[in-house]
């Protein structure tokens, strides 16, 4: 793992005691969750489990009954979106939420446009458009991502190129966590080999990463921990390995556990 020297030796997310009730279902019982920076947490289950809602939970989009959400240590209360992006949270889901009548540069951008001068209305500020293109190409260099043309709709890219642009924009706002639900759903061997050389470039560079999924193989390949939910409660931790698949498996149908 890899923590930089700015950044705190404590947990990049630390989750405690999180219970959330809907009505009468228990979709969260006490969890507890540690994401370290520079590793990737890989979070298992099978539909139902409570994963979604965890993370809905940590991104802001619920909030808590109870429980703590700590950020390098500090307890966060995460009651929008809003407040978990200033904390350093970005989260990527499967629908990507793309503009596809827009290019890269302005998906990256999309609710984060520079504008001039700060002192006016937002409606009436002038669009800093190179600024925001030079720092887009950036953005996408630093993390070896390659579009065949940049200026073209994220509509006309292919899959893994689109989810490529979608993990950029978390990168490149995310200070701390990126969470990425199901990040290879739907792609190709290829599309899904870029995807995961991705999040191993996110992790090298101190990011705490979170991933949702149900392919076992990239679990295997990319994750350094993956934690096991069942009916809204934790109830395994293991280091990936292929000698320990089984007892994944296991722990995620409920086997054993």
């Amino acid at each position: 793992m890899n923590t930089p020297a700015n950044m705190s030796t404590a947990p990049a997310l630390a989750v405690r005691g999180a219970t959330k009730r809907f009505g009468a279902v228990l979709a969260l019982d006490e969890v507890d969750l540690v994401a370290r920076h520079g590793e990737v947490l890989a979070l298992l289950g099978d539909n139902g489990a409570g994963k979604s809602t965890l993370i809905n939970c940590i991104s802001g989009v619920h909030r808590l009954d109870s429980g703590v959400i700590e950020v390098e240590g500090k307890a966060v209360s995460m009651s929008s979106p809003s407040v978990a992006r200033a904390a350093g949270i970005e989260t990527v889901y499967q629908d990507l939420a793309l503009f596809d009548n827009l290019d890269a540069t302005a998906n990256l951008f999309a609710g984060r446009e520079e504008a001039v001068p700060a002192w006016l209305p937002r409606g009436m500020r002038w669009m800093r458009r190179g600024e925001m293109s030079r720092s887009s190409a950036q953005r996408l260099d630093r993390l070896q991502i390659t579009l065949p043309d940049r200026s073209s709709s994220v509509g006309m890219m292919s899959g893994g190129q689109r989810q490529a642009v979608a993990v950029a924009r978390s990168a490149a706002f995310a200070s701390r966590i990126v969470i990425l639900d199901e990040p290879t759903a739907a792609l190709g061997l290829r599309e899904s080999r870029q995807v995961l050389d991705l999040i191993l470039r996110l992790r090298s560079e101190g990011c705490a990463v979170i991933v949702i999924s149900h392919a076992m193989d990239h679990v295997m390949e990319i994750a350094d921990r993956a934690v096991v939910m069942r009916r809204g409660r934790v109830v395994g931790e293991e280091v990936p390995r292929p000698d320990n698949r089984s007892r994944l498996v296991s722990l995620i149908v409920g086997g054993e556990g």
